[in-house]
């Protein structure tokens, strides 16, 4: 039995290089139910695909010191 796994764009806030883009990307793959992450950092969004609450991420990315909100 295969799961539902719902795809999440948020758009990211105060990402300038890549050590903002791999700890935007850590926090949320630490948010569970999370199955994938891809951050753009040039696009300034991040792609989340899992069984997640949205507001979850958006928490996650702003307790790293990133804002993020739904697209």
């Amino acid at each position: 039995m295969t799961q539902k796994q719902d795809r999440i764009l948020l758009s990211i806030r105060g990402m300038t290089c890549g050590h903002c883009q791999g700890r935007v990307e850590r926090a949320l793959r630490a948010v569970p139910g999370v199955v994938e992450v891809q951050v753009d950092l040039e696009a300034g969004r991040a792609t989340v695909q899992g069984d997640v609450e949205v507001a979850a991420l958006v928490q996650a990315a702003d307790q790293a010191g990133y804002p993020a909100e739904p697209v």
